[in-house]
Parts: structure tokens; C-alpha cells; sequence
């Protein structure tokens, strides 16, 4: 896998996460606040799209995770 698509499985995993703890109906429900977390990735992935600065791509390049030839982690 290549850094772009850990970022995008990493990005859905915290959203779906955040998600179940912070939806009233969830069984995990633990705050609505849960939800500001939702609010801070999506952020994220819309500055990466204009800014191209990524934190998660420049931490798994220094893991040594492959780049790919698009996305935030050029």
C-alpha cells in the first residue's frame, strides 16, 4: 500500500469511529463531542487538498511506506 491510500483508510477509520461514539443511536455513544473529531479530519483532508501538507504523509514517509504518484503525501 501506498502512503495516499493509508491516509485515505486512516481518514474513513477515525471518521466511522468518531462517528459510532458520538451519534446518540450508536451503542458506543459516549459524548457528542465525539463528533468534533469527524469535524477536525475533515478539515484536514480539505486544507491537504488545497495545501498539500499532510502530517499523517509525512509520518508514514519517515516510516518508509512507498509514496504514490497523487494525493496529500507529495
Amino acid at each position: 500500500m501506498t502512503v495516499q491510500r493509508y491516509i485515505l483508510v486512516f481518514a474513513g477509520m477515525f471518521i466511522m469511529i468518531s462517528l459510532a461514539l458520538g451519534v446518540e443511536g450508536s451503542p458506543f455513544f459516549v459524548s457528542k463531542w465525539a463528533l468534533a473529531f469527524t469535524a477536525f479530519v475533515g478539515v484536514n483532508l480539505f486544507q491537504s487538498g488545497f495545501t498539500n501538507f499532510c502530517p499523517l504523509g509525512i509520518i508514514l514517509k519517515k516510516l518508509g511506506v512507498p509514496e504514490s504518484k497523487i494525493g496529500c503525501a507529495n
